[in-house]
């Protein structure tokens, strides 16, 4: 299906190029003036995502029917989002943003129910914002996206160069936040070319009660327990600081760009740091109260990023790279599967064979994504001169070097992705093929899995803004 899908819009493409067409009219954005010097206005950006995709499934996949499931196809939501901000004179704004994510046909729906229709709307972002020295000094309060670590966790959703973020970006992730958000208290500026956001959170309550665990884990909570089972909030702190050598971005808002397309050049070097006192645990149910062990959450961020024109034909090359560090507490490790509709590992009676070769990190596309350990990460894409309809190609190729505590061997993984840019941004086609590490459980192993190979998955988004 994605590759019929493939087919029928490249040969789209072709004709395009047999058949010009004047270049799409320029982008405008919807502003609204509320006074007649504009000094007061509202900004609306909606956006939306569909994914097509291909899963070459980890081993021990079964379905709804209990066989063996080595490959699924899904067809589904990635992301639809609304945004509004007003800017309330020289001194004030606020922001809302909106929507929902990763709705497929079993999984995305609304609160409570085992289907993936009547998806629940969230809120992303609430924010008011007061500006008291201009330029160098906003400070704002409210669930907020002003993350630390690096460009990637504050990331822009509207102009990635890739498919997608490559989640681990986003260290907590629906654990103690509300998508890559936490209430709290930002402060955020330039001082000449030195841009810095830094931010006081108090992190979401997820619920998880240690004696209440039946084996020996580390998981995330963000509250520190006291003797009578009571939870005594703590609180995270965050920051990121980048110098920028060529163009000064702007920084209205926190989502950082990830492709320029006017071939702009800008070249920053970033770092930054995110801390969580108390905010996991190890427990031993058998050995009593006594074994609970709490750690703090610290992750590390040094990026470098770099977009610019090449030449005078129209190439534009961009390119970053991340190497972030996390400590969750002793061996932690969490497994994710963005966009994974498939949900149950079979038993031996199943599986037969191969239920030795069953995954040990859970069905479908599921991976280890972050966890205690060290992660470098590097993208790099050009984009070819335009067409005289407007519209572009851009290759590009990732890399993914992952070393984590709970594992005892690292692993390397790649994409390999197509952008077409009907109209910059504003109207995308994107096809990449991504690689995954398997694992299986292994006794022989100090820590009880082992590397498996790899698996992969193609998908297709369609991707369109205003």
């Amino acid at each position: 299906m994605v590759a019929l899908a493939m087919l029928t819009i490249f040969q789209a493409i072709a004709q395009e190029k047999a058949e010009p067409k004047k270049a799409p009219q320029a982008y405008k954005p919807i502003r609204i003036n509320v006074t007649e010097d504009g000094a007061y206005y509202l900004r609306i950006i909606t956006w939306a995502q569909m994914w097509a995709t291909v899963v070459d499934n980890n081993p021990g996949t079964v379905g709804y029917d209990f066989a063996p499931d080595n490959s699924s196809t899904n067809i589904g939501i990635r992301r639809a989002r609304m945004l509004f901000y007003a800017q309330m004179g020289p001194r004030w704004l606020i922001l809302t943003h909106f929507g929902m994510n990763n709705q497929t046909f079993n999984s995305g729906g609304y609160s409570g129910g085992s289907d993936g229709k009547r998806p629940q709307l969230y809120m992303h972002d609430v924010w008011t914002e007061f500006n008291i020295i201009p330029k160098k000094l906003y400070v704002g309060i409210g669930l907020h996206y002003w993350n630390g670590v690096s460009r990637a966790a504050n990331a822009s959703t509207l102009n990635f160069m890739t498919l997608d973020a490559p989640i681990f970006n986003w260290f907590t992730i629906e654990t103690n936040d509300q998508f890559a958000r936490q209430m709290g208290i930002y402060a955020k500026g330039q001082l000449k070319r030195v841009d810095y956001r830094l931010a006081i959170n108090q992190p979401f309550q997820n619920g998880v009660n240690p004696y209440l665990q039946t084996t020996r884990t580390t998981t995330g909570f963000n509250s520190e327990l006291a003797a009578k089972n009571a939870y005594t909030s703590t609180f995270s702190q965050a920051g990121y600081v980048k110098y920028m050598f060529k163009d000064i971005e702007k920084n209205v808002l926190p989502y950082e760009i990830g492709l320029c397309m006017d071939g702009t050049e800008i070249f920053n070097i970033g770092a930054g740091f995110y801390n969580h006192p108390k905010s996991t645990f190890t427990l031993d149910p058998g050995a009593g109260s006594d074994s609970l062990q709490l750690y703090n959450t610290t992750i590390l961020g040094a990026d470098i990023f770099y977009n610019h024109a090449i030449g005078e034909k129209g190439f534009i090359m961009n390119a970053y790279v991340l190497f972030q560090y996390m400590d969750y507490g002793k061996r932690y490790l969490r497994n994710i599967g963005v966009f994974n509709t498939s949900t149950m590992i079979g038993n031996a009676e199943q599986l037969g064979d191969e239920f030795a070769n069953r995954s040990a990190m859970g069905a479908g596309n599921v991976q280890p994504t972050m966890g205690t350990g060290n992660i470098l990460f590097a993208q790099y894409g050009l984009r070819f001169p335009t067409f005289e309809n407007g519209s572009a190609f851009m290759p590009y190729v990732t890399g993914t070097y992952k070393s984590f505590e709970a594992i005892e061997k690292s692993s390397l993984q790649y994409d390999l992705g197509l952008n077409y840019f009907i109209n910059k941004h504003n109207a995308k086609v994107t096809v990449q093929y991504g690689t995954r590490p398997v694992y299986k459980y292994d006794t022989s192993s100090s820590n009880g899995i082992s590397q498996n190979g790899s698996k992969g998955q193609i998908t297709l988004q369609t991707h369109f803004y205003l």
